[in-house]
């Protein structure tokens, strides 16, 4: 009799947890609402995330049909736009809707135990996701917007889940800003082995443990990676990157950044790299070439700028219809499988298929 009631209150709370998910809505004035998003396999069970909202005068009213959407995403160990850009600052002089979300691990790193760091994977997803329920949600309300504006910016973990969102969405972005973000999880990171970054993401080599990294997992978050950056321009990548990244960072290392521009360029992505050297230090924009940089909003007006802010020479609106729209899934082939993320609901999912479970019909799909 107990267990029967405890089992029925569980889904009760599941009931009331799935509700008010369902009952979110844009706030009137600056704010935060809670999103349902994907599972997490190291916490199992329903899962939501916070998402913050800043808007043009603090007011959803002051959105015009040339307001745009900005993801502004925070550092590794942080929450909301701790390492991002000033929101008051880009809502501003962008004139967009600015997103910060406390996507998964979000929070100070050294406190969490149990599982080794996410690095863009479903922290891309979360993010994806709060892009897609302000989209999906201004739609709704009939709030015009300019849809052809959809950036994304970030500062170090928050560079590389700007990066692997675009990876992962490679046809709804205008432009993105990586600022010193992590390129690829390499081997001294993921392990944390000596001679190469100070970052730990606590991954095992071990193939029974929990936190095994598989071939396919570690070649997903290789933003560089040639075979997937193939991908990425079949598919009609139009995206403007911004790469911004010290020359003596030793956290997410320079050659890694350079490899990933160089890798970029190769395969004709549109692509851009300001490599910072000691004569970039103006003691306004740039105040070193290591990991920290300097005032990183500056760094996303000025050199993101160019091309999201209307008037501008380099200016660009996007031409291809978002994933929310498409409505199509985006396939990254690895070594052992592939990884497929589904955009059939308009917000994404993502999944693992390993090497002979799907057909050659489905591996047609895009």
């Amino acid at each position: 009799m107990i267990q029967n009631f405890s089992v029925l209150f569980t889904l009760f709370c599941q009931v009331l947890w799935l509700a008010s998910l369902k009952a979110a809505e844009l706030p009137a004035q600056n704010g935060t609402v809670s999103i349902e998003t994907q599972e997490w396999p190291f916490k199992p069970g329903p899962r939501s995330v916070k998402v913050y909202l800043y808007y043009p005068g603090n007011k959803l009213a002051n959105v015009t049909t040339e307001t745009g959407l900005m993801l502004n995403l925070h550092n590794w160990g942080g929450t909301n736009t701790s390492g991002a850009g000033n929101p008051a600052v880009l809502t501003k002089e962008l004139n967009v809707i600015a997103i910060s979300v406390d996507y998964v691990q979000s929070g100070s790193w050294k406190t969490q135990v149990g599982a080794p760091y996410d690095f863009g994977y479903l922290q891309a997803i979360d993010a994806l996701r709060a892009l897609s329920f302000v989209y999906h949600e201004l739609i709704k309300e009939k709030i015009p917007f300019n849809s052809r504006r959809i950036y994304s910016s970030g500062g170090s973990g928050g560079g590389n889940v700007t990066l692997m969102c675009n990876k992962l969405a490679p046809h709804t972005f205008t432009c993105v800003v990586d600022i010193c973000g992590m390129p690829r999880l390499t081997d001294d990171i993921a392990f944390n082995l000596p001679g190469g970054s100070v970052l730990n993401a606590r991954y095992s080599q071990d193939k029974s443990s929990a936190s095994y990294l598989t071939p396919g997992a570690q070649e997903i978050r290789y933003i560089g990676n040639p075979a997937h950056l193939k991908v990425m321009k079949d598919l009609g990548h139009e995206t403007k990157i911004v790469i911004i990244h010290g020359t003596t960072d030793s956290y997410c290392l320079f050659p890694d950044a350079k490899q990933m521009y160089e890798n970029m360029k190769a395969a004709n992505l549109d692509v851009e790299a300001k490599f910072v050297t000691p004569q970039d230090i103006d003691k306004v924009v740039f105040r070193s070439t290591g990991h920290s940089l300097g005032d990183r909003t500056k760094m996303m007006t000025k050199f993101g700028g160019e091309y999201m802010i209307p008037g501008r020479e380099k200016f660009r609106l996007r031409k291809s219809p978002t994933d929310f729209e498409l409505k199509q899934d985006v396939i990254y082939p690895t070594s052992d499988g592939r990884f497929v993320v589904s955009y059939a609901d308009g917000k994404p999912t993502i999944h693992f298929e390993p090497k002979g479970t799907h057909s050659k019909a489905n591996s047609d799909r895009n």
